[in-house]
């Protein structure tokens, strides 16, 4: 079961990591969700019709997952925080054993 770390900041600017655990085959996306994290807004659930589960994916795991699709690539133009090289839909990336370890941060807003 791979280990997910997502890091935010905190109101007093000090980021916070949350780790999780979560059985392959799971979009990251959901596991946000389904612990509530704060700051995956996931607005359309998963069905890449909307940029509100925007990540940052950091290295070493950006070159590890499949390059985005053109669908995603869209999405990621309405991104509401600034879009960087890590940006990714967390809806779109499935979890994986390889992906034990992942760490993603959650941009400031999603709105």
């Amino acid at each position: 079961m791979p280990t997910l770390h997502f890091i935010a900041k905190g109101p007093d600017a000090e980021p916070r990591t949350t780790t999780l655990q979560a059985p392959a085959g799971k979009s990251l996306m959901q596991v946000a969700v389904d612990a509530g994290l704060q700051g995956m807004a996931a607005d359309c659930g998963g069905l890449l019709t909307c940029a509100t589960c925007h990540v940052y994916v950091s290295e070493p795991w950006r070159a590890q997952l499949p390059a985005p699709g053109a669908d995603e690539e869209g999405m990621l133009d309405f991104v509401a925080a600034p879009r960087q090289p890590g940006s990714r839909l967390s809806c779109q990336i499935t979890l994986t054993e390889a992906l034990d370890g992942l760490t993603v941060e959650l941009p400031p807003v999603q709105y």
